[in-house]
């Protein structure tokens, strides 16, 4: 990403680590575990983190709110990007950037024998500017203060990605149709604010069918982090629906 290109993650609803070795083998960039919309605990997180790390690729993770001591503990269990659900505008994107970043950019507390610092194994100094540096912080902008802000919140020294959420977004804007123009004008309006920023990148999924995007428009948009739709518990279902399908017509039964 920070060579210009977009990055490729994919979602992970399923508790099972060999998911996210799965995706990591299939050649992403990403894997975006998400605590938000499942009932993943910590240490099943921490069990995808270390199975992301053994296939080479990033573990992002969605938190469920913007608690500082529930982050601090994914972020020291090895975490590489935070993904905070409906931010409270530009305060509550200084939160965030507190909660993540180490001093002097944020608040972070430390603990020397984490395993994100390698139990104790790397220099502290070292691991707090690494940190600081590498690890990725995501806000997503889907309610009205936040979106209002986006330009503020884009402008804010620590904040990576400014996240959309199709289906939160549309929302708030009181949309149910995907090509409905209210949606598309909302959506440009937010990108172009973030592009003027210019330490920012968009975050958008890939094919969501709240509002459905090509790689190609998505770059357009100036998205830098994109997880790609369908979410593998919905390509698992249609492959065993196709193959049920399949069979029943091979053997000519009616379906």
């Amino acid at each position: 990403m920070n060579s210009g290109q977009l990055a490729l993650g994919a979602y992970v609803a399923l508790a099972d680590p060999q998911i996210v070795e799965i995706i990591g083998i299939s050649g992403f960039d990403a894997v975006f575990i998400d605590m938000e919309h499942t009932a993943f605990d910590l240490s099943l997180v921490q069990q995808m983190i270390v199975a992301a790390d053994l296939v080479d690729i990033t573990p992002i993770v969605r938190v469920s709110d913007s608690d500082p001591g529930f982050i601090l503990r994914v972020l020291d269990m090895g975490a590489q990007g935070i993904v905070i659900p409906h931010v409270d505008g530009l305060e509550g994107a200084k939160r965030a950037v507190d909660a993540v970043k180490y001093p002097p950019v944020g608040l972070r507390g430390g603990a020397g024998a984490t395993r994100a610092a390698r139990f104790g194994s790397v220099e502290w100094g070292d691991h707090v500017r690494t940190s600081n540096e590498e690890i990725l912080l995501s806000v997503m902008a889907e309610d009205k203060k936040a979106i209002s802000q986006v330009s503020e919140i884009a402008a804010l020294d620590g904040v990576d990605l400014v996240a959309l959420g199709p289906t939160d977004l549309s929302q708030t804007l009181g949309v149910t149709d995907p090509s409905d123009p209210k949606l598309r004008l909302e959506v440009e309006r937010i990108a172009a604010e973030v592009k003027q920023a210019g330490n920012t990148k968009l975050q958008m999924p890939m094919n969501h069918p709240a509002f459905p995007l090509t790689a190609s428009q998505l770059v357009e948009l100036g998205v830098g982090y994109t997880n790609v739709a369908p979410q593998p518990p919905a390509i698992l279902m249609k492959e065993m629906k196709n193959a049920v399908r399949e069979t029943h017509k091979t053997l000519g039964r009616k379906i």
